[in-house]
């Protein structure tokens, strides 16, 4: 055994001193480009239900399957958090839009809680009205505000009844559950809702859900349970998309896409064909898994092939990959009026095969390896480094092998280093500034982008991590059952760039980046105040209490005391 890692070690110190010899600079992407966007170009921030609202349980809302796993068997996530209570968002809309105004967003991302609406998961059996009046008033009062909605139906948070009762997404008939609960949302939001997102990163769904447990459901079907997941999910989407064509567009006038997620992968070796095929088929795995049937009616063909030939030379008689039928083909392609894509760093990608032998695994399917140079900027997630040229060049990617559709940058962002209340968040900002001029250059390039969701509003559940991961443009004191936001210098600086739609000219992008800092540094005494003002609230509902408790007691012992020495 010592002897593979040895080996496997040196093999990945060779590979790293090859991307060393085979990069001698950056790209020319690294040139900063002065402009603005164009006109009418959407500015937002997006959160996800289940990571910020809280009240897990309350006013007639039904589990989630990320209810029982936070609640279930310890050591599954960080720190064994739950988002029981969250960012508390369900009681604090009012708070929450007041930042939303104060970043002058034009758009909001949001997503609903399928168990909040259907406790059980199945429209037939229950509606829960006071989630219908909750997101009601939610749509109100953006619309109120002159800020879009752009709805996301699911976020990850499939009702837990769905999974006990049908293996959630494993089973065929979540394709008609989804579509009475995304008619169910049509018909009582629709009306203020003209940006449907019908699943956010779906490929996280199936991978993290039904291959690696990392995620809820927890199950570790390896090399199998991912692709049906897939599959169904591919299917749900558009039986949703055609019910919005056939009984809503019309009267709406709302369009209706699916929400991608997807690093970039770039060759090693740019003049390997090898590694250049790796990284094609990279991005056929990640993007092209979901987005090829949606716009050509089947999977990408790498995927067929290699899913295919490991599956045979495992012993089995058909492919790990579900195959269409020639009217699945046909219903599910062309069914996105829009495309979103979520996007956060970026891989180097080299060939290695994985042999039959090792067993079906998603990551065997693929036969690459992913590789990061050590120089990129690492942020807060371990996963996490700044490579924006990479933003630009799956814009680009999606562009062209998708006949320029649409698209909205529905996820993009950074997060904050484990446990920081430093709410000068200087790596953020450049984050940002990196990352959007790079969409700015692919607009230039004519990529066909409307708009741009950061992530993210707040501070918030991440899943796995806890609270240790911060996205936020606000800070949350998650230690306070207050809950308080306190907004970093990011959320100025994004604020600017909004104002400006883009950036204008080197003097004036200098500016907001002092601005941002000055105004950080003021709220950062107020953050450290924070503690102090816990203490004293602390004092005040258990010490002064208990303190009167005991007053109370010795006055009751000296009183019988009195009265026995009388008698």
């Amino acid at each position: 055994m010592r002897v593979v890692w040895a080996v496997t070690l040196l093999w990945m110190l060779l590979l790293v001193c090859r991307l060393g010899a085979v990069r001698t600079g950056p790209p020319e992407e690294a040139t900063f480009y002065y402009g603005t966007f164009p006109p009418g170009f959407s500015w937002g921030v997006g959160s996800s239900a289940y990571q910020t609202e809280g009240a897990w349980d309350l006013d007639g809302k039904g589990p989630s399957i990320w209810d029982a796993f936070t609640h279930g068997r310890k050591g599954r996530v960080l720190g064994d958090d739950t988002a029981d209570v969250a960012c508390d968002s369900y009681y604090k809309v009012q708070e929450d839009l007041e930042l939303l105004r104060e970043l002058r967003v034009s758009h909001y991302g949001f997503s609903l809680s399928w168990p909040r609406l259907l406790p059980t998961g199945i429209r037939a059996e229950q509606v829960n009205q006071k989630g219908v009046q909750f997101y009601s008033e939610v749509l109100d009062a953006l619309v109120k505000s002159n800020i879009t909605p752009i709805v996301t139906l699911h976020h990850w948070d499939l009702p837990q009844l769905l999974q006990v009762r049908y293996g959630g997404w494993q089973n065929a008939s979540m394709v008609t559950y989804f579509d009475d609960y995304a008619n169910l949302c049509f018909e009582a939001f629709g009306d203020r809702v003209k940006h449907w997102v019908t699943f956010s990163d779906p490929r996280a769904i199936a991978e993290n859900g039904y291959e690696t447990g990392r995620h809820a459901p927890g199950l570790k079907l390896r090399g199998t349970g991912l692709y049906k997941a897939a599959h169904h999910i591919i299917k749900a989407h558009a039986k949703a998309w055609h019910s919005y064509n056939r009984k809503w567009r019309h009267k709406q006038q709302g369009l209706v896409g699916i929400s991608l997620n997807c690093h970039w992968g770039e060759p090693v070796d740019t003049s390997n064909p090898k590694d250049i095929e790796a990284a094609e088929r990279y991005l056929q795995f990640c993007l092209g898994w979901f987005a090829d049937p949606v716009y050509t009616g089947d999977y990408p063909q790498v995927m067929k092939d290699n899913i295919g030939r490991k599956s045979e030379e495992q012993g089995l008689e058909v492919s790990r990959l579900p195959a269409f039928s020639l009217q699945e083909k046909s219903h599910v392609k062309g069914t996105a009026d829009f495309l979103g894509v979520g996007h956060f760093t970026t891989r180097y990608i080299t060939e290695r095969s994985y042999p039959a032998r090792q067993g079906p695994s998603y990551q065997n399917d693929r036969d690459l390896l992913e590789l990061i140079d050590p120089n990129w900027p690492d942020l807060g997630s371990s996963w996490l480094y700044s490579v924006p040229w990479g933003f630009r060049r799956l814009l680009h990617f999606a562009q062209t092998q998708y006949g320029n559709p649409p698209i909205y940058v529905t996820e993009n962002g950074a997060s904050q280093k484990f446990h920081c209340t430093q709410l000068c968040d200087e790596w953020r900002i450049q984050y940002l500034k990196g990352y959007i001029n790079e969409m700015l250059k692919a607009i230039k390039d004519g990529a066909n982008i409307k708009g741009y969701t950061s992530w993210s509003l707040l501070d918030k559940f991440e899943w796995e991590k806890g609270y240790s991961d911060r996205y936020g443009f606000y800070y949350v004191e998650f230690n306070d059952r207050n809950k308080p936001r306190y907004p970093k210098a990011s959320a100025e600086y994004y604020k600017k760039i909004i104002a400006a739609n883009g950036f204008p000219s080197p003097r004036e992008v200098e500016g907001w980046h002092l601005k941002a800092l000055e105004t950080c540094s003021i709220n950062n005494q107020m953050l450290a105040v924070e503690p102090l003002l816990s203490h004293m609230q602390l004092v005040t509902e258990v010490t002064v209490p208990t303190v009167c408790a005991l007053g109370v007691l010795i006055a009751a012992v000296l009183l019988a005391l009195l009265l026995r020495r009388q008698g």
